[in-house]
């Protein structure tokens, strides 16, 4: 028998089977129990928060403080009080500018020297590249809270407290070895073929890594500018302790600091400070999620 002859007879048993093993899913109280259930409590737990931030920024005070005759749920007069406090009345403004300046120039900071070493350790074959990299990841799970004492002695020492650039060169060392640990596992999947190939032509290793990895690279670079950015944008405990003066403050320090009193929160400039400083992240999701879960995939399965 032919393999078209296997192929055409193996196929209607194949395409049963798989009839046969979702079945249970064509009745819709299965479907019900089994899919939408699941899918609806997925997306409550995932979208209640962003809810709650959006009713509690547009309720009048006495909503807010109200709660006995007032439905916590929903907003029956709606007023853009806080957002306007919170835009004209004071310096959420400057404080949104910074924590976009300081992310930035920290992501490529640590994006630069991320993508070096995962080159290095990946591509260049030397006797305890594994061991090394799995040094760097390790690294990456010394908690924030360990580093911040030392680095903050080191800060002073170089007369960077209370400047941006206290983040900017501090942020690094906890980004720098997750990056390359993710890098490592998407320069795994380049042919090395390829850079031999190059070398074989005369070109340098910078020319490699430049015109021929990096290109074939850039859903992991994605992927790691992503997750960067967002470690540095809602980040709290170097910008608590590194910065002092109220106009270099990073929001999540910012709002915190500025809208409470004591033991008064004002929750509706809270809430429109979370949901304003939210929407950068929640954009620079939305256009490049494919990339992020494709290259997150492919560091794991290294």
């Amino acid at each position: 028998m032919t393999d078209a002859a296997l192929k055409t007879s193996a196929a209607p048993g194949t395409l049963s089977d798989h009839r046969e093993g979702m079945a249970y899913l064509e009745t819709l109280p299965r479907k019900l129990v089994v899919v939408y259930m699941p899918l609806a409590i997925i997306l409550v737990v995932l979208l209640f928060p962003f809810y709650w931030m959006v009713i509690t920024s547009i309720k009048p005070d006495a909503q807010l403080l109200d709660l006995e005759n007032s439905n916590p749920l929903w907003v029956s007069q709606p007023t853009f009080q806080h957002i306007y406090k919170l835009l004209f009345e004071s310096a959420y403004p400057r404080w949104l500018m910074t924590t976009m300046m300081v992310a930035t120039a920290a992501t490529f900071l640590s994006i630069f020297a991320s993508v070096l070493s995962a080159y290095a350790i990946t591509r260049i074959r030397y006797k305890g590249a594994a061991t090394v990299g799995g040094l760097i990841f390790l690294a990456y799970l010394v908690p924030p809270s360990i580093l911040f004492i030392p680095l903050s002695s080191v800060i002073h020492a170089y007369g960077l407290f209370d400047t941006p650039f206290a983040l900017i060169l501090t942020y690094p060392t906890i980004l720098i070895p997750f990056c390359t640990w993710l890098l490592m596992g998407y320069f795994k999947t380049i042919p090395y073929e390829l850079e031999e190939c190059a070398l074989m032509d005369g070109a340098s290793r910078w020319q490699i890594l430049v015109k021929i990895v990096l290109p074939l690279a850039i859903p992991g670079l994605i992927s790691a500018f992503i997750f960067a950015f967002t470690l540095c944008w809602n980040e709290f405990i170097y910008a608590l302790t590194f910065i002092s003066s109220d106009h270099n403050k990073t929001v999540p320090v910012a709002i915190i600091s500025n809208f409470v009193d004591g033991d008064i929160f004002r929750w509706g400039s809270l809430m429109a400070g979370a949901l304003i400083g939210s929407l950068p992240l929640v954009i620079l999701y939305a256009f490049f999620v494919e990339h992020y879960v494709s290259a997150m995939t492919g560091a794991v399965k290294e």
